[in-house]
């Protein structure tokens, strides 16, 4: 059995990724590294609720951003992330 605070890290890290708009944000930096308005215009919502869920993701380590001029780059942290939110996504779509 893992210790405890290992079991509290991965539940803070599962509660990140328990929003859909979270959910499509990894799978889009899982192709490539995005900017927040080609993350917007990729999944359709508003910039203030890109930027809320990205300040989650980052909070948590999902995410790591980058200051590319006046722009932020988003990337994964690793990904390992991905592979969790990937075979999430695959076992809903058993059903």
């Amino acid at each position: 059995m893992p210790p405890q605070r290992s079991l509290i890290a991965a539940g803070e890290l599962l509660r990140a990724l328990a929003a859909p708009v979270r959910i499509a944000i990894v799978l889009q930096l899982r192709e490539s590294e995005r900017c927040v308005h080609e993350l917007v215009d990729a999944l359709g919502v508003t910039q203030p609720l890109i930027s809320q869920h990205l300040r989650v993701l980052k909070a948590a380590g999902v995410v790591f951003g980058e200051r590319s001029g006046r722009e932020v780059l988003y990337r994964l942290v690793d990904d390992h992330l991905a592979h969790i939110v990937v075979d999430a996504v695959a076992h809903a779509e058993e059903d």
